[in-house]
Parts: C-alpha cells; structure tokens; sequence
C-alpha cells in the first residue's frame, strides 16, 4: 500500500511539506534526539521516506512554493521506485543469490574505482604525432570513409558585402599573409569561413551552407573554384582535394578517433601491468595461497 497519511486532505499536504523543510533547515537538534523525532514523508509496504533523505536539496532563497514542490516531486518518484522495488522482493527466484550479486557488485564498483585513480595518476595522455602515425599506417583500411569528404576554402558574407573590393582582392591572393588577413576579414564580417587547408569537411555540411544544389557530391568535382550570389548572402568557394566514399579518410580527418584508441589501448595495458605488480607483491609477501591442487 501506498500512502501519503490523512494530510493530503484539505491542503493539509503543502504544510506537512513545509513542516519538513523546517526540520532539514532548522532543527538539526530534534533529529540528535532519536529516530522518534524524524517526520516521515511516505510509506510503501515496509518502506519508509523520512525527510533527512532530503538534505541538501534546499537552498536559502527558495519560496515556500518551490521547496513544496521539491518535496513532492522527490516524493513522488520515491513512492514508485519503491513500490516496484517490493513487487521485484516479492518475485526473487528462489535460486537466485542476492549476497553475491552484492559482492560481486560492491567489488565492481571498488575495483572500477580504484583503476579510475591508476589511470588518473600514472596515464601518459601525450600522444605523438609518431604514434599517429603508426597507428594510422597499420589501421587505415579500417577506416573507409562512408561519405565523401573535401579540403576547401569556403565563406558566406551577408549582402551588401562590407568591403567587397577588400574581399575578392583577399580571396585572389594565395599568400600566407593574404589568407591570414583574410581570415580577419572573416571574423569580422563573415557568418561561416572555413579557411583551414589541412581540416576535412563533409560535402554536405558545406552545401547545406549555399543555395540548395550548388554543391552535392555529383557535382563538386567539376565546381573547384566559384564565387555566387544569392538575395542574401555572397559565397566563395575553393576545392582542394576531394575523397569520395570508399577510400581511405586521411589521417587528419581520423586523428581525434585514432587518439582516443590509442589512449584506451594504454589505459588497458597500464591497468594490466598494475595488476600483475599487485599480485607477484602479494606472492612475494606469502599473501596468495591455492587451496587446492
């Protein structure tokens, strides 16, 4: 049975619900009397919710209104969870071992805890442009790309185009300086601006960015250097070097996937290594004994 007591009757629940924000607020001094003094909030079956299950979840500045409303929204799912929580005690397998689902569960916990620590401590997260490398030339044909991708200078400007004489000179200029000055230009003025050679781009995040069809993977090889114009907006675009679907995604366009591998893989043999240290000291200090032969 589910039961929130008489007091829901007639408001009577927003001032049981205030009455108990009182007690985690203000009277710390009831609850060093004995459990007697604690102020319950629900019951499911055998199951009880008193208010110091709350602590912390009340701040100085909140109204009446809002701590109301905490309490019975914690209440709420407190009532659920432990009314499915009574029906699931009620329907244990005979067979089933709850002490050692604990134990086994506890010392999951405990140990994922502790390698957490190992790995926070002891992990070497440089990862070189070498291992990159390495790792890149003896995995790459797993990473065969599933779209095309392209290397491309791209801008979209709003129209009038603040400077535009300014602007086409930059874009027709090829120099470090130029792309540099360009680039200024761009955080100034331009609403996208991708001018980094080496980074990747998906054919599709770019032509979402330009009058629908202007550029699709059909057509982008043939569309290498343009500059357009719409009712809003004035484009600049510049294909580098495109990979179509199939081929081998460049290392640059894999390296944040490649890292994180790299890393998980010395995570694993770090833990390991660990482990095996833990146990050949305990051999060493006669703390590991077989039973059985």
């Amino acid at each position: 049975m589910i039961t929130f007591g008489n007091t829901v009757k007639n408001g009577g629940l927003l001032l049981l619900l205030l009455s108990c924000l009182l007690v985690v607020t203000g009277c710390s001094s009831e609850k060093q009397e004995g459990a007697g003094n604690v102020r319950l909030l629900a019951r499911v079956g055998n199951k009880t919710l008193d208010i110091t299950e709350m602590e912390g979840m009340f701040y100085d500045s909140m109204s009446p209104e809002d701590s109301a409303a905490v309490i019975q929204a914690f209440v709420g799912r407190w009532v659920r969870e432990a009314a499915i929580l009574n029906e699931a005690e009620r329907n244990i397998p005979p067979n089933l071992n709850i002490n050692k689902l604990v134990r086994d569960y506890r010392a999951s916990l405990v140990r994922s805890n502790y390698e957490k620590i190992l790995v926070e401590k002891l992990l070497d997260s440089v990862v070189t442009q070498a291992e990159l490398e390495e790792f890149y030339a003896e995995n790459k044909l797993l990473y065969e790309l599933e779209k095309p991708i392209m290397r491309c200078f791209f801008i979209k400007v709003p129209i009038p185009t603040p400077e535009g004489s300014r602007l086409r000179n930059l874009w027709n200029m090829e120099s470090k300086a130029s792309v540099a000055d360009l680039q200024k230009y761009c955080n100034q003025y331009a609403e996208v601006a991708l001018l980094d050679k080496n980074l990747w781009y998906a054919i599709e995040d770019v032509g979402k960015q330009l009058p629908d069809g202007t550029i699709t993977t059909a057509n982008v090889g043939s569309k290498r250097d343009f500059t357009q114009r719409d009712e809003h907006h004035q484009y600049y675009f510049r294909l580098f070097e495109l990979k179509n679907r199939k081929e081998i995604a460049p290392l640059s366009y894999i390296e944040d996937q490649a890292r994180k591998v790299i890393l998980h893989k010395r995570k694993l043999q770090l833990v390991e290594e660990v482990k095996e240290d833990i146990y050949q000291r305990e051999l060493r200090d006669n703390n590991v004994e077989i039973l059985i032969k």
